[in-house]
């Protein structure tokens, strides 16, 4: 792996700081800080080239993702792109992109980075390829924290949003990955937008969507919503419900188990925008599909797809991808360092997140290989 990896490093040492910085995010105890890899590898002397490999060389990450993803994409094997939003927390204000930031799922205030990864995945297991770095418009406008950073002049304000499509579309278009359903949660993204953007590059899109999103039903099973005034997503889901589904699947994880429940689908479409153009991918049908899980039937889950050509119950197993990242992230991707970093170099972050996410595959990929009863962080299941 590592000799197609670091190949795009013009320099055998560059190449051999890689495979030494990896090695470290796997095997240094603690937090995998630049000096205790340095520690592991060795000692003090290491520690001042390693910093300068990280946060002041000159090397393209980008060129080791795009292998990366080539490596992982056969190996995994690949069956959908899930793009993770993470908060990073951290203690001080020097960290590149840290700010104060409101977090919906902790309800509250949180000093910290926010990053967008683009996971290959599979039911078995997921590994991260791709990052985006959110830049809060006080790094953005800031000449002193851009300079300090070494921020790119192309680094502008930008969206969460408008990260993950570029990420997304960038994995097909730049990068010539192949075309894989891409699947998200959108409860606190632009969801309209996001279906545009992947749809006229041809990238399918499931998305876990927020209960209030309006929509307008275009399915003639429900006559009497079909094409009236736009609705709450769980409002057209409850309509449907005379006409759901049992339908059973497995979790991720050792322990993860069985789930069964009930799922209803809705033909719908977005509502059109101020421009009058709809806003969902040029009026491409959509798919609402209301899954609620047998022990919590008030906690049903919302999704909606434009895979119009597949049957509900068949593209049930891509939902389980988001539990398979949240799960291999919290298993895997913490231990191996993805948090840790805490340089100001911009192009430092990424170097690190590039080679934690090596790292990581590398976790997974031996674990695969490994006995079943020894295997570290998610075994693979069924769906």
């Amino acid at each position: 792996m590592s000799r197609s990896l670091f190949a795009s490093l013009p320099r055998a040492d560059q190449r051999k700081k890689g495979v030494e910085y990896v090695r470290g995010l796997l095997e240094a105890p603690g937090r995998k800080s630049i000096r205790n890899i340095a520690n592991l590898i060795g000692g003090r002397a290491t520690d001042q080239s390693l910093h300068h490999f990280i946060s002041e060389s000159t090397w393209d990450w980008t060129p080791v993702r795009q292998a990366l993803a080539r490596y992982l994409v056969p190996r995994l094997p690949a069956e959908a792109w899930v793009v993770h939003s993470t908060v990073i927390r951290k203690a001080g204000q020097h960290s590149v992109g840290v700010d104060r930031r409101f977090v919906p799922a902790e309800g509250r205030v949180l000093n910290a980075q926010q990053a967008v990864g683009v996971w290959a995945a599979c039911g078995g297991r997921s590994s991260p390829v791709d990052w985006g770095l959110h830049l809060p418009q006080a790094w953005i406008d800031d000449r002193s924290l851009r300079s300090r950073a070494s921020i790119p002049d192309s680094a502008g304000a930008e969206t969460l949003s408008d990260r993950a499509a570029k990420l997304c579309v960038d994995m097909v278009s730049e990068w010539a990955m192949p075309v894989r359903p891409v699947v998200l949660d959108a409860c606190s993204l632009n969801a309209a937008m996001l279906f545009d953007r992947l749809g006229r590059v041809g990238i399918p899109l499931l998305a876990r969507i927020d209960p209030s999103l309006p929509l307008i039903v275009n399915d003639a099973a429900l006559t009497g919503h079909r094409g009236s005034a736009s609705m709450p997503a769980c409002e057209v889901v409850r309509a449907a419900n005379g006409s759901r589904q049992p339908v059973r699947w497995r979790l991720p994880g050792h322990g993860g188990g069985a789930r069964s429940g009930l799922l209803a689908s809705v033909t719908v479409k977005l509502p059109s925008g101020r421009t009058g153009r709809l806003r969902a991918g040029h009026g491409r049908r959509l798919t609402l599909v209301g899954l609620a899980e047998s022990r919590r039937p008030d906690g049903t889950q919302l999704w909606l797809t434009d895979l119009a050509d597949r049957q509900p119950a068949v593209v049930l197993p891509l939902f389980t991808l988001l539990d398979r990242v949240e799960h291999d992230y919290f298993e895997v991707a913490k231990s191996v360092g993805v948090e840790d970093y805490v340089g100001r170099s911009f192009d430092g972050w990424h170097r690190h997140m590039t080679l934690a996410s090596a790292a990581h595959a590398v976790a997974v990929l031996s674990s695969a290989r490994r006995p079943a009863g020894r295997r570290a962080g998610g075994a693979a299941h069924g769906t």
